[in-house]
């Protein structure tokens, strides 16, 4: 396992990131079962709050499911008050392999990318505190991303971005609308929605942006690989992104310390 310095410590050690610390921030996984409680608790109040998604098992305001055990989860921590106030959760091949499979299996058919599985980690749960949304905390999780795919050797990310139905499905449709183009792109892997979502009701005449992680990732390179699901769960339509490190902009590359010699 990779070990990463403590988040309330980030320059003890050898394993301290290089610009993990920002505006009294700091990023890293979480070793402890307390650590990984208050990311669950970050996570349903964001879900709950935020999308109106109803967790009926919850027990003690947690999000939490069967692929958590398995998974690795990057923090963005205040370093005064220990808050959590953002968070990723990792799920290597490794991993996926002995969790019998990754939780973007539960909503699409992955067969296409069957020849990148070996370097495929895959992330999802992205939240952040509404206090931080203005692109710090996200930031710091980019950076815990892409030095967890440099320390690992792994090439490609793929996730779930999940767009709130809430709005009745207008800004879904501005999303489509930005990224439908990517499917054309023949060197683009192409998965399947198990359960599509009917991108061709989506009402294209009203005004709407792009959720601003999602044109995060649109910058950094990444491509929409598929037809959005349905996760009547979360009631959101799930889009499939999937980020190759040798895709990416150049700039981030570098700013990620990704580039190549």
């Amino acid at each position: 396992m990779l070990e990463f310095a403590r988040i309330d410590t980030p320059a003890e050690g050898n394993q301290a990131w290089s610009g993990a610390n920002t505006r009294g921030l700091a990023v890293g996984l979480a070793l402890t079962q307390e650590e990984v409680e208050q990311i669950q608790r970050l996570r349903y109040s964001v879900f709950t709050e935020d999308m109106g998604v109803v967790f009926p098992g919850a027990e003690d305001d947690l999000d939490q499911d069967r692929f958590d055990p398995w998974c690795e989860h990057l923090m963005v921590r205040e370093l005064d008050t220990r808050r959590v106030v953002g968070t990723y959760r990792i799920l290597t091949p490794e991993n996926a392999r002995k969790a019998g499979g990754y939780y973007s299996e539960s909503e699409f058919d992955l067969s296409a990318l069957g020849g990148l599985r070996d370097q495929l980690v895959e992330v999802g749960r992205s939240c952040t505190h509404a206090d931080y949304r203005s692109g710090a905390a996200i930031m710091l999780l980019w950076s815990g991303l892409a030095e967890f795919l440099r320390r690992g050797g792994y090439r490609h990310l793929l996730g779930c971005a999940s767009v709130s139905l809430r709005d009745g499905g207008v800004t879904a449709a501005e999303v489509w609308r930005t990224v439908s183009k990517h499917l054309l792109d023949p060197s683009v892997p192409r998965v399947q929605p198990l359960h599509r979502y009917p991108v061709e009701h989506l009402d294209s005449t009203l005004p709407a942006r792009v959720p601003p992680l999602i044109k995060g990732y649109l910058k950094l390179g990444a491509r929409v690989c598929g037809e959005p699901a349905w996760d009547p769960d979360f009631n959101a339509a799930d889009f499939p992104v999937l980020l190759s490190t040798d895709r990416m902009d150049s700039r981030y590359r570098r700013h990620f310390g990704l580039e190549r010699a």
